[in-house]
């Protein structure tokens, strides 16, 4: 393979801001894997923000880049699965697997699309100083006769769209929205966008924690809610905490540790049956590898209130919940799904077309 810009290649990333800033390029935040994709003719590569390969996970793609896109050119953009009219993270994740044999049933099964937002070289030219506006046209010109699997991500220059589209897109399991200065160069690993997500908050049951890597201190609080049985079903951690906190919270939580955690909630989660019927911490997982998942249970008695910006299939936080406060006046048994703000569904086909 010989490009103008070879791999590997880090990806430009956003910073988090809380408003849509005016007199930007906006295109909606997708929810799936970031990609860098480098075409030489029959040769393909898919790059990931860590730098690590992903092309053995996505045999389809690598199928469709050969047929779709130009002879030789590099791409940013975002793997992503569809189902039931919107994005389905979980599906995505099954795709990184060991077994070959399980890929390729996966490849059928559950296909990946791709949806570019980013030409980074075409033919013989780098575009990595080449203004974002200029960048973006080129886009539209190499993949104008593309089609499924391969997408171009819609884009405006105007704020009133990108407002409807962080209003309506959610429903189609979309992020937020993106904004792009458009003099902007790529910049390889450098917080130079603007990333404006949804963030709501949840009276949620501390009912464990893991320890820091660092020592016996609070690394991250394991949350819970309950479902319409009565379940107290483990939707996803609380963390980010000053190292002066995290010592603090070991205290304030030792009146409520088990020492006996067989009548705990979550008891049976070293157990791998147990997580096909519910959600419990520390499920068998390729992303987890041999990272210690055992936490320390607590009696399920304190609420925290915590920031999220969306649940994955309504089930679980898909990021890492943001810790804002304790909340002593609520029951925990108050804490359930009902409480959770649910976006308008919104057809993934109406933003990608068929």
């Amino acid at each position: 393979m010989e490009l103008p810009v070879m791999p590997p290649v880090k990806p430009m990333l956003a910073k988090p801001v809380a408003r849509i800033p005016p007199g930007m390029h906006y295109e909606a935040k997708w929810d799936g894997f970031r990609a860098i994709v480098f075409r030489d003719g029959s040769e393909v590569e898919l790059g990931s923000r860590t730098g690590k390969p992903l092309t053995r996970y996505f045999p389809e793609l690598v199928g469709a880049f050969r047929e779709r896109l130009p002879e030789r050119c590099v791409l940013d953009g975002e793997i992503v699965i569809a189902r039931e009219g919107r994005l389905d993270f979980d599906a995505l994740t099954e795709r990184i697997h060991p077994a070959d044999s399980r890929v390729r049933m996966l490849a059928e099964r559950t296909p990946a699309s791709f949806v570019a937002f980013d030409l980074l070289a075409l033919d013989a030219e780098a575009l990595l100083d080449v203004p974002l506006a200029d960048r973006r046209a080129l886009l539209e010109r190499a993949l104008a006769g593309a089609g499924a699997p391969v997408h171009v991500a819609p884009a405006t220059t105007d704020a009133e769209v990108a407002r409807q589209w962080f209003e309506q897109y959610e429903g189609a399991g979309l992020d937020g929205v993106i904004a792009k200065p458009p003099g902007l160069p790529y910049l390889q690993d450098q917080r130079a966008m603007f990333k404006i997500k949804h963030e709501r908050t949840a009276d949620v049951v501390v009912a464990g924690y893991r320890l820091h890597k660092s020592g016996p201190v609070v690394g991250s609080l394991l949350l819970g809610l309950y479902d319409g049985r009565g379940v107290l079903q483990h939707v996803g951690v609380a963390a980010a905490f000053p190292m002066k906190r995290r010592a603090e919270l070991v205290g304030e939580l030792a009146p409520l540790r088990m020492d006996d955690p067989s009548g705990h909630p979550w008891a049976a989660w070293s157990e791998e049956a147990a997580h096909e019927s519910a959600r419990l911490p520390g499920a068998p997982s390729r992303w987890s590898g041999r990272k210690d998942l055992s936490w320390v249970p607590l009696r399920p008695e304190r609420v925290a209130e915590v920031a999220y910006d969306h649940m994955e299939n309504g089930a679980r936080f898909r990021h890492t919940a943001r810790f804002r406060r304790w909340r002593p006046d609520r029951a925990p048994e108050s804490c359930t799904y009902a409480q959770l703000e649910e976006p308008v569904r919104y057809d993934l086909a109406r933003i990608l077309g068929p």
